[in-house]
């Protein structure tokens, strides 16, 4: 099916093309622009390693094996809102690419480590809101120190940049990711997972015994 026949089936208002049209010309400029000092093929393996840095599987898997191996219930608090973060951005961005459904760039190589349905379409950007989510929930939430902060706004930064590099995405798409990542930090912070309630859903999936008696149903950080 031809771009103009899908646009016509899901009758995409005459503005919003023209949008896309530009979004479209522009990305291709800068990919131009910015390869003529990078050049693609010989910096796709460090933004192929930016992609897999922010993939959600190893972001899920290390931070499940973080929580048992360190096993400290002054940490289950962070470690039990972060997985919340997570699943949350896994969640609205599916949810919203299955909703849009924008193409990827034309030229965009097909070779993305285990994607799943919605994660076919483009916008927003998951990665990105992923790590905009992580730098928001490390800077604004739990209030870590400076040089961590500075390190995760520079991945930040170059995941945002690699996705366009790679073709994976236009700029409108990391664009909403930024958006979604922000918007998601904030929710986290309203809807923080109180001591208690992070000890409690341990204590549930793991069948440990923890010490639940004499913890106020807190809740933290709201910024």
């Amino acid at each position: 099916m031809s771009d103009k026949t899908e646009r016509s089936k899901r009758n995409v208002p005459v503005p919003l093309q023209k949008l896309l049209a530009i979004d479209k010309a522009v990305t291709h400029q800068f990919c131009c622009t910015v390869e003529r000092t990078l050049p693609g093929l010989q910096y796709r393996k460090h933004y192929k390693l930016l992609e897999y840095s922010c993939h959600a599987l190893p972001w899920f898997f290390c931070s499940i094996a973080a929580l048992w191996l360190l096993w400290n219930e002054e940490l289950f608090q962070t470690q039990v809102n972060l997985l919340f973060g997570l699943t949350l951005d896994c969640i609205l961005i599916a949810l919203t690419k299955a909703a849009v459904r924008r193409r990827r760039p034309f030229n965009n190589d097909d070779d993305m480590l285990l994607t799943v349905g919605a994660d076919a379409y483009s916008f927003p950007s998951g990665h990105v809101s992923r790590a905009i989510m992580v730098l928001y929930f490390t800077s604004q939430i739990i209030k870590s120190n400076f040089f961590l902060c500075l390190f995760l706004a520079i991945w930040a930064f170059s995941v945002s940049v690699s996705r366009i590099l790679l073709k994976r995405h236009h700029l409108l798409d990391v664009a909403g990711g930024v958006v979604f990542g922000f918007v998601e930090g904030w929710l986290i912070s309203h809807l923080w997972l109180s001591k208690a309630t992070a000890l409690w859903l341990v204590q549930y999936l793991s069948d440990e015994a923890l010490n639940l008696e004499g913890l106020q149903d807190d809740v933290d950080p709201i910024d």
